[in-house]
């Protein structure tokens, strides 16, 4: 078989993608190196500008996972000894990822795409049509969408051309904590931060009694020169340290490394990207898995006139890059403007956080630019 449309990533980017293009009437296959149901590093905090697109995607009896997602009103930002507070307008939803991506790939299944798992790309030949190259053998398809994260066979890491550059990684757990707030609090401290935000109980917590309110996503983004554990970087922070002292580890830690920030590149050598393919956002701005199911969307909403037959592959693929430019873009600017100011020595910060500690509609402006 010949398809219209394959997609390397099964996570939201790809899923979304994917959904998408089989609903407009082509022939779909997602090729997914991992296997579902898992964790992933991720802050788990969907804004609310995609949860419509996140409930027209899911299957109308996985409803239940939106309706009891713990909503997300307020963030704490802990930083020099400060506590920024802003409203988030309309609430976000929390989802743990292992709910979250499993459900998608169940309504991606459900409506007829082709989804294989514990399959690994191995590279791509053409630039449409596409030969690609698996540990399953070869597939044949006119169009081609990677989702597969920021590292990958078709996301090759940048050169560093011998220089030597910072390596951060990314960490993750669920933990136990008694009644906590539905805010998501970011913990700032010389060489990274942590966030931790309330999430919805899903499967990982089935059979534990007194959950439901209960269950608590830690989140951490550091240089590795400062932690490598989750208890590390809670020590790094004296309140987050407190604060943690009192949880239950509910999962085992997972970890990816490195992370990188690039500028966003929607299209490479005739494939659409999609996801932190195009391009990793910082995860504090808290819009990932939004940017992620957007992006999955606009690549398959673009490619259908090509399904159709009446535009050129290379013509779907700029108009993608565009609309990817003008959308979505401008929020790697955002956070990259507001890391740089995290970034600068406590005395050149201090006076810009007096600034946003004294007039919340500034701290909220920011928050809205990021989405």
């Amino acid at each position: 078989m010949i398809y219209d449309l394959i997609v390397v990533g099964g996570g939201p980017a790809g899923t979304s993608a994917a959904i998408t293009a089989v609903r407009n009437g082509a022939r779909v296959l997602i090729l997914e190196r991992g296997i579902f149901p898992r964790h992933k590093v991720c802050g788990e905090f969907v804004s609310a500008e995609s949860l419509d697109l996140l409930a027209r995607l899911l299957l109308s009896q996985q409803s239940r996972l939106l309706q009891e997602a713990v909503r997300i009103a307020g963030a704490r930002f802990y930083i020099d000894g400060r506590v920024l507070h802003t409203t988030i307008i309309p609430p976000a939803a929390s989802i743990a990822r292992l709910d979250l991506d499993a459900a998608l790939w169940d309504s991606a299944q459900h409506d007829g795409v082709d989804t294989r798992q514990r399959i690994t790309v191995q590279g791509v030949v053409g630039m449409g049509p596409f030969r690609v190259i698996t540990t399953s053998g070869d597939f044949e398809t006119r169009a081609l969408v990677n989702a597969s994260g920021r590292w990958s066979n078709l996301s090759p890491r940048p050169a560093t051309n011998g220089r030597r550059t910072e390596k951060w990684l990314g960490l993750k757990a669920h933990f136990v904590e008694n009644a906590p707030q539905a805010s998501v609090d970011l913990y700032f401290f010389e060489g990274g931060y942590c966030g931790v935000q309330p999430v919805n109980p899903g499967t990982q917590s089935a059979g534990q009694e007194n959950t439901r309110q209960q269950r608590v996503n830690a989140s951490a983004m550091v240089r590795a020169d400062v932690a490598s554990t989750l208890p590390q970087v809670f020590a790094c922070h004296p309140a987050l340290h407190e604060r943690s002292r009192k949880w239950q580890p509910l999962s085992d830690p997972v970890s990816t490394s490195p992370l990188t920030f690039l500028n966003p590149e929607p299209v490479r050598n005739g494939i659409l990207m999609a996801g932190d393919a195009v391009a990793f956002v910082d995860p504090f701005v808290g819009d990932g898995i939004s940017l992620a199911l957007r992006s999955g969307r606009l690549a398959a909403e673009c490619l259908v006139p090509f399904f159709r037959g009446v535009m050129p592959l290379p013509e779907a693929a700029r108009a993608y890059s565009a609309f990817y430019r003008q959308r979505l873009a401008p929020v790697f600017r955002t956070s990259s403007r507001i890391r740089r100011m995290m970034g600068l020595p406590p005395l050149l910060r201090k006076p810009l956080l007096s600034v946003l500690e004294k007039t919340p509609s500034v701290t909220e402006y920011l928050v809205r630019k990021t989405r």
